[in-house]
């Protein structure tokens, strides 16, 4: 029996000091021991004080209104909410992406913006460049190339040269003349800008067939593949983004985005150019900037023909 109560005793003391250690929020480490502050809640390291990751992250508002083009984009209905959101969510928390978007604009946004208006253009449409190659010289998987991404079929179609040696696609100012013409022929077969952006992403022929066979009356009514049901609400959702960064966290300073490439010097070609490392030193610089500033080169020489000239230009 003296054991027992001796065994007992000693449990209970064990028992008023766990009590004690919990009500008091006991952590032993280099600071010692001490009570929790009050009003304070403990957490683990790495989280917030509701236990979560240390960060904020919130939907993105539809409060809108959205257009494209000056055409409106109908979020009072469910569904076309809905896929604007997911859009908008994509690009906003896809952080790289939209930074070099924030990066690259103010050196390919200028040209693009006076082309699309001399060629009597929406300017909305140099976000469609953005959702088509975040504005760099993008390879698809499929052959398409450039800022744009051409096809080399529909790019020789529109006047661009596509040759082993010169490829206008990543020309900027052609192919942004070129595709300003062919939005423009879209436009005539649809009247609707944002017909017009569905018909780049899938072709004018494909998109009519599935407008006539689900008696669509507009895009918003179609049920087609996954990459076009998405696209022009990529495209308004980039918009979004880029007008106005700081709404959805992005601060980028002027000094930190990349500037326009207008320091040269324009030399025009009429004679073949058998080594274009050999012809950039001669002119004082090097073959890769001369690739910079004139990436339509795509090989190591340029062969001109007789009556042909090709306009070079010359970082200084």
């Amino acid at each position: 029996m003296k054991h027992l109560l001796t065994g007992l005793g000693i449990g209970l003391a064990f028992l008023l000091a766990w009590f004690f250690l919990v009500a008091t929020d006991y952590r032993p480490g280099a600071g010692g021991a001490g009570p929790r502050e009050p009003g304070r809640e403990s957490a683990p390291r790495g989280t917030d004080s509701a236990g979560g990751l240390p960060q904020r992250i919130h939907p993105v508002s539809l409060g809108g209104p959205f257009t494209f083009a000056g055409e409106n984009i109908p979020t009072d209905s469910f569904d076309v909410a809905e896929r604007l959101d997911e859009q908008l969510l994509r690009n906003a928390y896809f952080h790289r992406s939209t930074l070099l978007l924030l990066k690259r604009a103010p050196r390919y946004f200028p040209t693009i913006e006076r082309i699309l208006a001399e060629e009597g253009v929406p300017d909305d449409f140099k976000y469609l460049a953005c959702a088509e190659s975040t504005l760099s010289e993008a390879v698809s998987p499929a052959g398409a190339r450039g800022v744009w991404q051409f096809m080399a079929p529909t790019a020789r179609a529109y006047g661009l040269e596509v040759t082993s040696e010169v490829d206008e696609r990543y020309h900027l100012e052609r192919a942004t003349r070129a595709a300003a013409a062919y939005l423009r022929d879209y436009y005539g077969q649809f009247g609707d800008w944002r017909l017009v952006a569905a018909a780049y992403n899938m072709g004018g022929p494909n998109l009519r067939k599935w407008m006539d066979r689900q008696r669509a009356a507009s895009l918003f009514e179609l049920d087609i593949n996954k990459e076009t049901m998405a696209y022009l609400f990529r495209i308004v959702a980039l918009k979004s983004i880029l007008e106005d960064p700081a709404a959805f966290g992005y601060r980028v300073d002027p000094a930190q985005t990349y500037p326009p490439l207008d320091d040269y010097r324009t030399l025009t070609v009429t004679e073949s150019i058998p080594n274009l490392g050999d012809f950039a030193r001669a002119r004082g610089t090097t073959y890769r900037l001369l690739k910079v500033y004139n990436p339509w080169l795509v090989a190591g020489a340029l062969g001109v023909r007789a009556g042909q000239s090709y306009d070079l230009r010359i970082p200084r």
